[in-house]
């Protein structure tokens, strides 16, 4: 029975465990209106060629590969970097490469 009680103690934290990862590794980020003018001024500011992205489905969640150049947004408190796909600019998190934003 005791075996039993440590058994069901262990999943229990194993499942809080999982549920505590996926909830800090799914979080969203959410770039504030004022964020995205500071953005749409700096990429205006210092325009890039365009890419083409072939095997990837450009939308907010997607990983880029690591052949994408990434180019650092140099404004304060923004932490991103963006690459420009067609016309659309996506915002990425540099440590993961993940899309967070996108502006048409």
């Amino acid at each position: 029975m005791k075996g039993m009680i440590v058994k069901r103690q262990t999943l229990a934290f194993a499942t809080l465990a999982a549920m505590i990862a996926t909830t800090l590794h799914a979080q969203t980020v959410v770039i504030e209106p004022a964020q995205e003018i500071t953005i749409r001024e700096y990429v205006t500011a210092h325009p890039i060629e365009p890419i083409e992205l072939k095997d990837v489905e450009v939308s907010v969640g997607a990983v880029l590969p690591e052949t994408v150049e990434l180019h650092r947004i140099e404004a304060q408190d923004l932490p991103y970097s963006y690459v420009v796909v067609d016309d659309r600019t996506l915002v990425v998190e540099p440590e993961t490469r993940k899309v967070i934003h996108i502006i048409q």
